[in-house]
């Protein structure tokens, strides 16, 4: 018996592309979770298709569902509040990141075969691949592996020169798998770690907890700008991103928020107000759930 072909799906791939920047929900923090649930779930019934979401934000900490466990929560929060960062709790694992204008969140959204499943390592290596040959132009070497002192570290933290500039996470909806990935592109990265610094000295108050928190080093992180000594924008990387997949002769095509979409995501919007609502109770921000 032969084993069955995997999909590259970074090459001769059909995508269409959602961008925050023109998507016509007026939130701006949840709106980005519940649109790539809802994207998910379309994709995983299709196939032969897959998606790009691409969203930043405006400064905002998307805390994990583990942080909740903090055992001293709201005085983590608290910290958040003072150096006027608003916080949601978003719908995938891993722990807090900072987000901001100049962080490139975005998702490869695929559809997978009942019986030819991507590999959590798979999944994680399309991811890999791509931002590889996104940025090979300036001869640095992207690596892949766990940077245990920089915030949410992961089996498959991205750096250059040992500095973090990204980590990696994967959602599973059904049949549908988004890979995503928080890029650090420009910004103060040392201010973005210290303040998850802050907020977990807070949370913790050097209590032992049985889950794992990091302590983190903000000199273990840094930006593409800075790494790469060269300009970028978050505009610029979103179009090197896509003619890289244009040059593996995948094609690009705008999506459209059919109707089935839109529905997905008033279900998907209303899941993560309720669990910000659990998750935080008086602490959550109600001004960012609307």
């Amino acid at each position: 018996m032969t084993s069955l072909q995997k999909n590259d799906f970074l090459t001769n791939q059909s995508y269409v592309i959602y961008d925050s920047a023109t998507m016509p929900f007026k939130n701006q923090t949840i709106s980005h979770f519940a649109l790539s649930d809802s994207l998910t779930t379309i994709i995983g019934k299709q196939q032969n298709k897959a998606a790009i979401h691409f969203w930043s934000t405006d400064p905002l900490v998307i805390i994990g569902m583990m942080d909740t466990k903090l055992p001293h929560l709201s005085d983590g929060l608290a910290v958040l509040r003072a150096n006027q960062q608003p916080y949601i709790v978003r719908n995938s694992g891993g722990l807090a990141v900072a987000s901001d204008c100049g962080i490139l969140n975005f998702s490869l959204i695929f559809s997978e075969e009942l019986i030819n499943r991507i590999t959590i390592d798979e999944g994680y290596d399309f991811m890999f691949r791509l931002i590889s040959d996104t940025f090979k132009e300036y001869k640095k070497s992207i690596e892949a592996h766990e940077i245990s002192d920089s915030y949410c570290p992961g089996d498959f933290d991205l750096s250059i020169n040992g500095k973090k500039i990204a980590g990696i996470a994967q959602r599973r909806i059904k049949n549908g798998v988004a890979i995503m990935i928080y890029l650090s592109v420009t910004g103060d990265q040392n201010k973005r770690a210290q303040l998850l610094q802050d907020f977990y000295t807070a949370g913790l108050q050097d209590e032992q907890v049985k889950w794992h928190f990091p302590k983190i080093n903000p000199d273990v992180m840094g930006t593409l700008e800075e790494l790469l000594e060269v300009q970028l924008t978050v505009q610029g990387v979103k179009e090197k991103i896509i003619r890289t997949l244009q040059e593996r002769h995948c094609t690009i095509e705008p999506g459209e928020y059919t109707p089935e979409i839109l529905s997905l995501y008033g279900e998907s919007k209303q899941k993560m107000i309720d669990r910000n609502l659990q998750m935080l109770k008086e602490s959550a921000q109600k001004e960012l759930l609307i």
